[in-house]
């Protein structure tokens, strides 16, 4: 049976080839909730974003992570 080949990968790196990617994702997520409902924004409890955004707030709540002005995260 084949072996596959693992290259080791620099983590950081990784990262920040994701963070565009996942920034584009977010944002494209964001407006199409508003395009489907534009006069409420409501995310239900069982969407990934939802949840998302919940991991966000509690680990913003124990200092574990730091939050991006507007202009850093949209690059505006």
């Amino acid at each position: 049976m084949p072996q596959s080949q693992q290259t080791p990968i620099d983590l950081k790196e990784f990262a920040k080839t994701l963070e565009p990617l996942i920034r584009r994702v977010v944002r494209e997520e964001l407006t199409r909730i508003v395009r489907k409902e534009p006069y409420i924004f409501y995310l239900d409890p069982e969407m990934p974003l939802y949840k998302d955004m919940e991991e966000i707030r509690q680990r913003k709540e124990q200092d574990q992570i730091e939050l991006h002005s507007h202009e850093e995260a949209w690059g505006e």
